[in-house]
């Protein structure tokens, strides 16, 4: 029968309660003390009683009051916060269950199967299990190294295998999205205070601590060849197996009891090789995501150094003790005349009415106000920009072949082809300066729209006439 049939349907008031944190911890207790106890018959009910009083004491609980359902009987007997109301209350809502033994004349506590794997849980909840992905990787390697021992070759041992790799992969997702939280709080804190406060909870909490195992020489990159190594053996021997299980079977008859033998040893083969490549994928899955966590952690770091920084450099808004005066003065009645106390007090390097930003503010002087217009200084009329123009660096003969390479019917035209380098541009600019020189010439240049080489050049298309009596 599925277990979840079996939950009474009170048993989901122990989450409804404001006291659940409380009868988690007398289940755990009760349970840790149950598996302690070297006897089949279990605890009695007068231990429980005094097990539940021991843990409110310890943990020095303090029980609130609830609201009473309709639907749900009171105990009248004993009050609701009592050791043996608690009890009673945990059996009517079926997390134990009573049983009276004859012999012990008594009551035997013990907990269902379906209220044994919650309180297993609410364990795993309240401690905190360091050791638990070094025992993960080790328990990997130690699978997979029993099965290669093994002369039965159990499967059962590789699923083991499997489902201990898959959990530490899971692990290992969760400590990176631990990370992530810790990012988005370190980056909302505006002072020193808050960051410190966010690095010490994250040294702190159980990620930091299974990361500090992870990262250990003894742990995952001890094993981690270990396990390649294993799985490639493994592989092999069974493959090796395999064949020879394929020859024996062509001299078998089909349908006698050693040929179905052989067939059924060769899917256990198969199914075998099947769950070692799963857990090779799930180990190659592991090494990528603790790769990423080692890479995550050192971006924490640093992005929590270089806020520490930028805080220590440029202060917290929130204690800019600049802005509060400055506020302060904006609000003030008489802020002017605080305003010219202040700059009669502090010596300023410089004058009041210019507005830098190592001066204060003041009003400027009427007088100052008007507009002087600036001397135009007068440039000499001989004086021409011939700075600005490249000195030539070719000869002529070099100027005029080039000139030659583009005659179209007597002139010289640009065209896409005429650019196909940073010299053709530079001869081109030369020529251009060399027909613009004579003032006299300068009919026979044209210049018409813009061209695109196809070497990536943009140019001007110059056009020149030929000269007069110069032959086309």
């Amino acid at each position: 029968m599925i277990l979840k049939k079996k939950i009474p349907k009170e048993f989901y008031k122990l989450f409804r309660t404001k006291n659940r944190d409380a009868y988690m911890q007398f289940l755990v207790a009760i349970y840790e003390e149950n598996n302690e106890v070297y006897t089949a018959l279990g605890l009695t009910i007068e231990e429980c009683r005094v097990i539940i009083a021991d843990t409110i004491a310890k943990a020095r609980i303090i029980w609130e009051d609830e609201e009473i359902e309709e639907e749900d009987e009171p105990d009248t007997l004993f009050p609701e916060d009592s050791p043996s109301g608690i009890l009673n209350t945990l059996i009517r809502w079926g997390w134990l269950k009573s049983d009276f033994d004859e012999k012990l004349n008594t009551y035997i506590i013990s907990f269902p199967e379906y209220s044994q794997l919650f309180t297993e849980l609410f364990q795993k909840l309240q401690t905190e299990d360091d050791s638990r992905e070094r025992e993960s990787i080790l328990s990997i390697y130690s699978a997979l190294f029993t099965y290669h021992s093994d002369t039965e070759k159990n499967n059962d041992i590789l699923k083991n295998a499997l489902q201990t790799s898959r959990r530490l992969g899971q692990l290992l997702s969760n400590m990176q999205d631990g990370m992530r939280s810790y990012f988005e709080e370190l980056s909302q804190k505006k002072n020193f205070i808050g960051i410190q406060k966010v690095l010490v909870e994250e040294i702190n909490n159980r990620d930091s601590k299974k990361y500090a195992i992870l990262t250990t020489t003894d742990s995952f990159y001890r094993y981690k060849e270990a396990v390649k190594e294993l799985i490639s053996q493994i592989l092999r021997e069974n493959d090796q197996k395999r064949e020879q299980l394929v020859k024996e079977r062509t001299g078998l008859v089909e349908g006698t009891v050693t040929s179905k033998r052989n067939q059924y040893r060769l899917e256990y083969c198969e199914s075998a090789s099947q769950l070692v490549y799963q857990v090779e994928r799930e180990f190659d899955l592991i090494e990528k995501k603790y790769n990423k966590l080692i890479e995550q952690k050192t971006v924490f770091a640093k992005r929590a150094l270089a806020r520490i920084h930028y805080i220590l450099q440029e202060g917290s808004s929130d204690e800019d003790h600049i802005v509060k005066l400055i506020n302060l003065l904006d609000h003030h009645a008489n802020s002017p005349q605080v305003l010219e106390q202040m700059r009669d007090r502090i010596r300023v390097g410089t004058q009041f009415k210019n507005i830098t930003d190592r001066s204060f503010y003041n009003r400027k002087n009427a007088e100052d106000a008007g507009f002087h217009p600036i001397a135009m200084e007068k440039h000499n009329e001989e004086t021409q920009m011939t700075d600005f123009v490249p000195k030539p660096l070719y000869t002529k003969k070099q100027l005029q072949e080039f000139r030659q390479k583009n005659i179209v019917d007597g002139r010289f035209v640009t065209d896409e082809q005429t650019i196909q380098s940073v010299e053709d541009l530079e001869k081109l600019l030369f020529l251009w300066q060399e027909e613009t020189d004579d003032t006299k010439q300068e009919e026979t240049v044209h210049i018409d729209g813009e061209l695109k080489g196809e070497y990536g050049f943009v140019f001007s298309k110059l056009v020149i006439d030929a000269k007069k009596g110069e032959k086309k």
